[in-house]
């Protein structure tokens, strides 16, 4: 008897329907085609276990499994479950007039017990837009599925569960998760603020420009000065999360695998920080099955690299690409899958292997020519791409021990919302540019114009500094922001003249 159940494979952030037909006919031996990797071919004998120890038994009979479309590559072990019912259904020990219906994904014990899965939030989506009636999966993945609306998602905790909901012998109630709800509820619950933060105040209002136009960051520092401190509170001073953001993000991390069962939606910006030892493949995503990689998961959020020379140049190289295109491809042999990576780039170094290189105080001990020589770690055209480049110096002890309160997160980031406001509205016929630092050269030409005065401020900077065309582009985008928190429809020279400021590391004498 043929018999055909439905699940889903996830390529990327999208997933598509998987036909799981099987045939029981007379004869010996399991059959499975249709591209299957290890994984699955090995469901065959946790299937063969599971239902056993559910209570039925396994036909001694030959069995075919076809996962079509057969011409693509089937991965992972979700498909024991799909795999589980279209054996019993195919040897009449369960009724298969209702299989159409829905999905299945989980993989199973041997005891049959439903383990979690990855990729539920795309597969749920993937089952309402196919017109699927209902979505059954396990239980530690109900939460997360049944953010998906107009779709019946059923949490199941064993196979036996399932069998029964098929016979008519138990009814559970479909997870409804009131999305809006439990997203507004959970909205800015950060732990961190910028009030912690005692003194600092031009480097907060580095990050505030920051924030407001989406630009990339890096500061320069001694150890100990507050780097990582401010860097930490970037989330916090950024617009909340959109819905949509919101179920971007969640479904990066759900095909990932880094979601819980309690925190089934992303309602915070993500913050993302990796050890300086991270390879160039766990960096952007890839491997063998590609799977999404820091740059992704920091979408819609913040990646910070703590110790930006210390990473490997390979690591830091393959960023340029993704952090112009928002978006990063992953090419292999039999598929190509692409994953978003619209994200802020926050950086953070010593100014030197020893850390007190124009430390106020402390003498730099590092040999003459050392200074240039660490800050040639990073590449030029990555240096290129970071609009601010801010010294940072640490906090005296009168600012330290004063009792004063430090302005706090909510009132920077209304400001923040005030200036993105005004970016909304400058970029409503856009559907690819939402702040100022997504602009391209021709927007850049068209928006931000300056006046004689400006023409000639820029020109001085750019011949003093030697700056790259790139970095003109980018002052004049960070001028666009200052402005815009401002309140200024135009761009007026002392906008430019802050902006200008912030691309310390392209001063000649900055090292020596």
């Amino acid at each position: 008897m043929l018999v055909k159940t439905y699940g889903s494979a996830v390529y990327g952030v999208d997933a598509l329907t998987i036909t799981i037909e099987v045939n029981v006919s007379s004869g010996t031996k399991y059959f499975m085609v249709g591209l299957p990797d290890n994984a699955v071919k090995e469901s065959m004998f946790r299937v063969a276990s599971a239902i056993k120890n559910s209570g039925y038994h396994m036909p001694r009979q030959r069995i075919l499994v076809n996962l079509a479309p057969a011409d693509i590559r089937k991965e992972g072990s979700a498909y024991d479950l799909a795999i589980a019912i279209g054996i019993l259904a195919a040897s009449r020990q369960i009724d298969p007039e209702t299989l159409e219906d829905y999905f299945l994904m989980g993989e199973l014990s041997l005891n049959g017990d439903l383990q979690r899965i990855k990729g539920a939030l795309p597969i749920s989506l993937q089952a309402r837009n196919a017109n699927f009636k209902g979505f059954i999966l396990p239980k530690e993945n109900a939460n997360e599925a049944g953010i998906v609306n107009n779709v019946m998602v059923y949490g199941m905790g064993t196979l036996l569960d399932v069998i029964n909901f098929f016979k008519h012998k138990a009814k559970p109630l479909p997870v409804i998760i009131d999305t809006s709800a439990r997203f507004l509820k959970q909205i800015n619950s950060y732990e961190q603020d910028f009030s912690d933060v005692k003194g600092q105040e031009n480097i907060k209002r580095a990050l505030e420009i920051a924030a407001a136009g989406g630009h990339n960051v890096i500061l320069i520092g001694p150890p100990g000065a507050g780097k990582t401190m401010l860097a930490k509170r970037l989330p916090t001073i950024l617009p909340p999360l959109n819905l949509q953001e919101a179920l971007e993000s969640t479904k990066i991390y759900s095909v990932a695998g880094k979601l819980t069962s309690s925190n089934a939606l992303m309602t915070e910006r993500p913050f993302r920080s990796p050890h300086h030892t991270i390879s160039d493949i766990a960096l952007v995503g890839g491997g063998m099955n590609p799977q999404p990689g820091e740059i992704s998961l920091a979408h819609n959020g913040v990646l910070f690299l703590d110790e930006l020379p210390e990473f490997k140049r390979s690591v830091l190289e393959v960023m340029r690409q993704p952090l112009e295109e928002r978006k990063v491809t992953i090419s292999r042999a039999r598929v190509s899958v692409e994953y978003p990576s619209s994200f802020m780039l926050v950086a953070s170094m010593n100014p030197c292997p020893c850390g007190f290189y124009n430390h106020p105080e402390k003498e730099c001990i590092c040999a003459p020519g050392i200074v240039q020589k660490y800050l040639s770690k990073i590449s030029g055209p990555l240096l290129d791409r970071i609009d601010l480049h801010v010294e940072v110096t640490p906090v005296n002890f009168n600012a330290l021990s004063s009792s004063r309160e430090a302005e706090k997160s909510s009132e920077i980031r209304k400001r923040v919302m005030k200036a993105r406001t005004w970016q909304e509205k400058r970029f409503a016929d856009d559907e690819y540019v939402h702040f100022n630092s997504q602009m391209s050269p021709n927007r850049v030409r068209q928006i931000c114009k300056i006046d004689e005065s400006g023409q000639a401020l820029i020109k001085k900077a750019m011949e003093k500094l030697g700056l790259s065309a790139r970095a003109f582009d980018r002052i004049l985008k960070v001028a666009r922001t200052i402005a815009d928190l401002a309140g200024s429809m135009k761009i007026e020279q002392e906008h430019l003249a802050e902006a200008i400021q912030y691309r310390s590391l392209d001063r000649d004498s900055w090292a020596g």
